[in-house]
């Protein structure tokens, strides 16, 4: 069986000053996981699941472009993103065109409705959708981008297909906010996938590594690269840490799929960056 390996990122939150709305050094973490990911072999392709840009800025969108597109065409491979709600639709398209770009940084991609697009990487088929509701964190998945992705979909691809997303249609039943801020019309993503070739739907937005299944089909969520969010807080607070990561996503073998994670090794991991109650959307006390 032909075997793919997925270089997945996520929420880099970059801006034009290289620091997130919250003083996080975001470019020093992007810098610091693909650093480490160095060694990673066989990579096929990169992943990035949208919120590149912490401001939806064209500038913070080049920044990542910039430092994605030069690590992957080190090693001769293409690199694919999806918007996130804190990117604009505008800049996106203006910085990455269709987001799917060939080792050398030529645009690959075939559009579909906003900002989702499809390509296919030596048989496996990468098809990204477009979340973004302007102006909330929550997602959704329009019905035209919906239609678009099943008439893909009633073609198999050769090796399979992936979805990537920045949204995820899962959340954890414990954790409120999750529950607020996931893929508001999942339900209607997983109708459109059951029984399709697809493998595996990955997306970002929690910062936390999470997995489910919607139609039978493994759903993985990556943890973010500028922050993590830390899931040991009371289940009311949502506390952020220092910690870039990212997953390496096998296809194709005997145990496929399969997620293994990426840590950054940086000092200052697990640094409390911000504490949220989730109740009040207001700052919690830091000895909560």
């Amino acid at each position: 069986m032909t075997t793919h390996r997925i270089l997945h990122l996520s929420d880099p939150h970059m801006t034009g000053s290289g620091f997130d709305e919250d003083g996080v050094d975001a470019a020093g973490s992007l810098d610091r996981i693909l650093r480490d990911a160095r060694f990673v072999p066989d990579i096929d392709v990169v992943l990035v699941t949208g919120d590149i840009a912490d401001d939806g800025s064209a500038e913070g969108c080049a920044a990542v472009l910039q430092r994605v597109g030069a690590f992957a065409r080190e090693r001769g491979v293409p690199h694919v993103y999806t918007t996130g709600n804190h990117d604009a639709r505008e800049p996106f398209a203006t910085v990455f065109g269709s987001a799917h770009r060939g080792a050398d940084g030529a645009d690959l991609g075939e559009s579909g409705p906003d900002r989702s697009a499809v390509s296919e990487v030596g048989g496996l088929r990468i098809i990204t959708l477009d979340s973004l509701v302007p102006g909330s964190v929550h997602g959704v998945v329009s019905e035209e981008q919906l239609a678009w992705l099943g008439r893909l979909l009633s073609r198999p691809a050769p090796a399979g297909s992936v979805v990537a997303l920045h949204h995820p249609p899962i959340a954890i039943g414990t954790s409120p906010s999750m529950a607020d801020v996931n893929l508001r019309n999942g339900g209607r993503l997983a109708e459109v996938l059951a029984g399709s070739d697809v493998r595996a739907v990955l997306c970002g937005h929690y910062h936390a590594q999470v997995s489910g299944f919607v139609s039978g089909i493994p759903v993985w969520v990556t943890p973010g690269v500028v922050t993590r969010i830390d899931l040991t807080a009371p289940s009311h607070l949502v506390r952020g840490v220092l910690g870039a990561g990212a997953t390496v996503v096998d296809l194709g073998g005997p145990y496929s799929p399969m997620f293994h994670l990426l840590q950054a090794r940086d000092p200052r991991a697990g640094e409390q960056v911000y504490l949220v109650d989730s109740r009040s959307g207001t700052d919690a006390p830091a000895e909560e």
